[in-house]
Parts: structure tokens; C-alpha cells; sequence
């Protein structure tokens, strides 16, 4: 018995594809239709390649390139070794979560610092004490401008 085909127009609409896309995983490779036909040039793909372009999609999903993908399919891992590529994209997104929130902090510290901040002071208008102060901590700044102090000396005299 004749497995069912589908054409590349009907897959496409299925899984919300454009049939651009569907023709891009066949360049790359990484899902050939099963069968084209010479006269019409339609492409046409089985029930097993469905189930590939499923996993495709749920890569992708995921946040997998296409070359890593097609870098999966072409080498035919093991579970064990699905489940760590699985562990290392979570981890990679994980951190990128992480310098997410830190720029998120970083967002915050900003908007709390013009929110508490007095209104600007023009150094002409220091008292000596004052600018002698200021002189001192940016002079610190030259000293430690390597290190996290010396960003936060800056950050202070730039909120005076």
C-alpha cells in the first residue's frame, strides 16, 4: 500500500510555515520532500518527514539555528546525547535570563538614582569644600578604574 504524500503547499499551511521556510530546510538539507515531481516540480513529503518537520519547528522553538539542527538530524544522536545538547541550550538561556535581569537591576538602580537625585548643581556653584571633595573622589577614580569602586565614584559624582 502507497504511503499518503502531501504537497509542500499543504504541509506548510499545517504546521504555519511559509513554503519559503519549507524550501530553505530542503537547501540546508535538512528536510528533502520525499518526492518531487519532474513535470509540476511539486514537493512532496510522507508522514515520517511531518514528524521531522515537527521536531524542526520545536528546535527552533527552542532556540536551535538551523545549523545546529540540521548538525542533529545529519548526525543521528542517542537520547543521552539529546538530553545534554537539551541541558546546554538550557543552560545558555539561563544565563542570557540572567544578563537579562542584570540589565533589568542596572534599568532599576538608574531610574531610583534620577528619582532621588537632587537637581543638577553647577560646579561654579560648590562650595570649596564641596569641589575639593568631588576632585577627590575622581582622582580615586583614576586610581581604580579598573574596578567596580571606580564605576561606582564615577556613578556617584555623575548623580551629585
Amino acid at each position: 500500500m502507497e504511503s499518503v504524500l502531501m504537497r509542500i503547499g499543504e504541509v506548510a499551511a499545517f504546521f504555519n510555515v511559509s513554503v519559503k521556510a519549507m524550501r530553505i530546510y530542503e537547501k540546508m538539507g535538512i528536510l528533502k520532500p520525499v518526492k518531487v515531481d519532474e513535470k509540476t516540480g511539486y514537493r512532496y513529503y510522507s508522514a515520517d518527514q511531518i514528524k521531522q518537520l515537527d521536531a524542526l519547528l520545536e528546535l527552533r522553538e527552542l532556540g536551535f539555528s538551523l545549523a545546529e539542527i540540521r548538525d542533529l538530524l545529519e548526525n543521528g544522536i542517542t537520547q543521552e546525547q539529546y538530553m545534554e545538547v537539551l541541558v546546554h541550550k538550557k543552560v545558555m538561556w539561563q544565563e542570557k535570563m540572567s544578563q537579562a535581569q542584570d540589565r533589568i537591576d542596572t534599568i532599576d538602580e538608574v531610574i531610583e538614582k534620577l528619582v532621588n537625585s537632587k537637581p543638577p548643581v553647577k560646579l561654579h556653584e560648590l562650595t570649596e569644600a564641596e569641589r575639593a571633595h568631588l576632585l577627590s573622589r575622581l582622582a580615586c577614580l583614576d586610581v581604580n578604574l579598573h574596578e567596580l569602586h571606580g564605576r561606582n565614584i564615577l556613578s556617584e559624582a555623575l548623580w551629585l
